[in-house]
């Protein structure tokens, strides 16, 4: 009898899953790669098939120096925007589930950085993969996306929102290479949501609210770049948000996932041995770049926070049970309290290696390395200053 009841229980919650996850994919948009304009015609197929696509089933744009400029120049330097570009993405719209991101190959912007400032762009929802065939800064790849944002939806983005999003991304980067990648997406992060929720306008509160998300973080910030991210959230907060949609993405670059159902979904999938919610991102083949690759995505903040708060043993624990046992009791099976979690294979953008600058004035062949980069802003030949 209580073996039924949680066959019963199992049901009604698979069907509640597939209910909130039926509108996932949007009905009116189409799948975009956007592929860097000087990468040869064998990264080219080695970038399909790292998407685990074919030029077939996607609509394809190439990206050049000229669209990067368009939205760079007069942010960022003109060594960090370069002369080439090597930069890739493949694009998914999506009606729910915020911005998820996976990044490959790209050492001076992360997964985070990437999503924070789509939605920043007035993207509210997609999943996407950014990445290179060789080694890059990636300081360009935020203009291809929005390009392929648009192309797949269909939907137009606001021009200044655009430009404030490439903006971030940039003054991201430049306050990580002091405090770090994962301080500086975190900091940014509080303080953009602070402004939005709160309708901060005001310069003074808009530094307090930076102030604050340094103390928090632990770092320490100089006069010129508390000035830089208040112009900059200033900028931000003219703009017509959607404080929910926002809230969803930013929430999941903390770890605090899509909420309880979708969390149960997550679960249920890796009980099975499948991949967790990310579309086109559980598509991509990581061993297509190489062993040195340097990946990073959203949805391990997802799972890393429900690994370190032992709610992932918890649920997988609860749908073993379901089927673990013929007692009577409804005891589950020892192997219940096993975790089901697969292991990521993922590693952080803050092991920065083998670095060339996303837009260098010298073409790279992919199978020739660079010496080993920090963390500061690769220069226009792509040796780091």
């Amino acid at each position: 009898m209580k073996r039924s009841k949680k066959a019963i229980a199992f049901i009604l919650i698979f069907t509640v899953v597939f209910q909130l996850l039926a509108v996932t994919a949007s009905a009116d948009s189409s799948n975009v790669v956007t592929l860097g304009a000087n990468i040869s015609e064998q990264q080219k197929a080695d970038m399909y098939e790292y998407f685990g696509t074919t030029p077939e089933k996607v609509e394809t744009i190439v990206v050049n120096n000229s669209d990067e400029r368009k939205y760079m120049e007069g942010i960022a330097t003109d060594a960090q925007i370069g002369r080439k570009t090597f930069s890739c993405s493949y694009i998914e719209p999506t009606e729910s589930g915020g911005i998820q991101v996976k990044t490959a190959n790209l050492t001076f912007v992360t997964s985070s950085m990437i999503a924070s400032t789509l939605a920043t762009s007035g993207i509210e929802n997609c999943n996407v993969v950014a990445a290179a065939p060789i080694a890059v800064s990636g300081t360009g790849a935020l203009t291809g996306i929005m390009m392929a944002y648009e192309t797949a939806s269909g939907k137009e983005l606001n021009e200044d929102q655009k430009e404030a999003a490439v903006e971030e991304l940039v003054t991201t980067g430049e306050i990580a290479d002091s405090v770090g990648q994962e301080q500086a997406s975190a900091l940014m992060n509080d303080v953009k949501q602070q402004v939005i929720e709160d309708d901060l306008t005001d310069a003074s509160k808009i530094e307090d609210a930076v102030k604050d998300a340094a103390d928090k973080q632990g770092v320490s910030l100089t006069d010129e770049q508390i000035e830089k991210i208040v112009a900059l959230m200033k900028t931000i907060s003219q703009y017509d948000y959607d404080v929910k949609a926002l809230k969803k993405t930013l929430d999941n670059l903390e770890g605090k996932g899509e909420g309880f159902f979708a969390g149960i979904w997550n679960s249920i999938k890796g009980f099975f041995g499948g991949d967790s919610d990310g579309g086109i991102i559980n598509d991509t083949k990581d061993s297509v770049l190489g062993s040195d690759a340097v990946v990073n995505s959203t949805l391990d903040d997802i799972k890393d926070s429900a690994e370190e708060s032992g709610l992932w043993d918890k649920i997988t624990a609860f749908f073993k049970g379901l089927f673990g046992s013929d007692d009577e009791s409804g005891s589950p099976s020892d192997s219940s309290t096993e975790s089901s979690q697969p292991k990521s294979d993922s590693t952080s953008n803050d092991s920065k290696k083998n670095a060339v600058d996303d837009n260098s004035s010298d073409s790279k062949s992919s199978n020739n390395t660079e010496e080993s980069s920090d963390s500061s802003v690769p220069t226009e030949d792509g040796q780091a200053q």
